[in-house]
């Protein structure tokens, strides 16, 4: 998300939102419990973060019941809910709810996946409206049953949201589309002001992490991204603490900004649950912000680096807007 978006926890990185047959019954969990569906006895102090009731959480629960969304940002367990939403930034997740897909880290359901909705688009560009977002980032599910991935779905959500939303920043957070390049330039194709598309993991870890995905063709992606449009920024995203190596970390860093990537977020795995791949180690924070100097003298120009971190978290700062 991608799907992989919902990135077991957090993916990531603010408001995660998508378009569904049904609203997601999360929404209301909130309002019993006031946390994320997490569970929070093994983890370090800064990793038990409370999701409070704020009018911003109230105003964005209000308008994806009104608008029938459905919240993945719940069922990823995002901790950043009350700060994005605070701050104008949402996530939306376009495809429906299904992935065809089965990532190690990543809770949303993999099935076959419904018809596109042709009315999704429009659906997305006025939730953004009634929200008064300054900034929207729209993530997918994997659509490898379709011959584009989705990719027209997610050009005319960004070009609906510009219709309807002039001024309004926008990041896309696409899937490989098995490296079909004519589907990445659809959606370039739509000019986003940020192309972001997820590494995950170390380059040992991919078929473990991601058996559906290559390594090589992330970078590809990206590469090939800041070819055909360089006046768009190109982005990706690590999570740490699968078992990764230190030196296996600084190749991916090496890799992704050879590909041209000059965004970067880098967060903790958080599993979902027992079914998923187990957390390795708890990444501290100093770890993180020693990575975040390394990734500026490497030369990306912007990067965002912590145990919370997700891939939308602050994309409207590592963007520029």
């Amino acid at each position: 998300m991608t799907a992989s978006e919902a990135r077991s926890e957090p993916k990531a990185n603010g408001v995660t939102t998508a378009v569904s047959e049904s609203m997601d019954r999360r929404v209301g969990e909130l309002d019993q419990s006031g946390l994320t569906p997490l569970e929070r006895a093994t983890r370090p102090a800064w990793l038990k973060v409370r999701v409070r009731h704020t009018p911003a959480l109230e105003a964005v629960r209000r308008t994806v019941t009104e608008q029938r969304l459905h919240t993945v940002c719940f069922s990823a367990a995002c901790p950043n809910l009350n700060e994005c939403w605070s701050r104008g930034t949402a996530t939306f997740m376009i495809g429906g709810s299904r992935c065809t897909r089965r990532c190690g880290f990543c809770d949303v359901t993999t099935a076959r996946p419904a018809a596109l909705d042709p009315q999704e688009p429009e659906r997305v560009a006025e939730a953004v409206a009634s929200l008064g977002l300054r900034f929207a980032v729209v993530t997918q599910v994997a659509r490898d049953d379709l011959p584009d991935g989705a990719a027209t779905q997610m050009a005319a959500t960004v070009r609906a949201i510009r219709a309807r939303c002039p001024g309004v920043g926008v990041e896309v957070l696409i899937a490989d589309y098995k490296g079909d390049e004519a589907a990445l330039l659809t959606v370039l194709e739509a000019s986003p002001d940020v192309l972001n598309h997820n590494l995950e993991t170390v380059a040992r870890l991919q078929r473990r992490v991601r058996p559906a995905a290559r390594y090589e063709r992330s970078l590809s992606v990206l590469r090939r991204a800041g070819e055909l449009r360089p006046d768009i920024a190109t982005k990706s995203g690590l999570m740490l603490g699968l078992g990764e190596r230190d030196d296996e970390v600084e190749q991916a860093l090496r890799d992704l900004r050879a590909a041209g990537a000059a965004l970067l977020t880098l967060g903790q795995y958080l599993r979902p649950s027992p079914d998923h791949l187990p957390v390795e180690r708890f990444v501290t924070p100093a770890e993180f912000d020693a990575w975040r100097e390394r990734a500026l003298a490497l030369g990306f120009r912007e990067v965002a680096s912590g145990p919370l971190v997700r891939s939308s978290y602050h994309a409207e700062t590592l963007a520029g807007a």
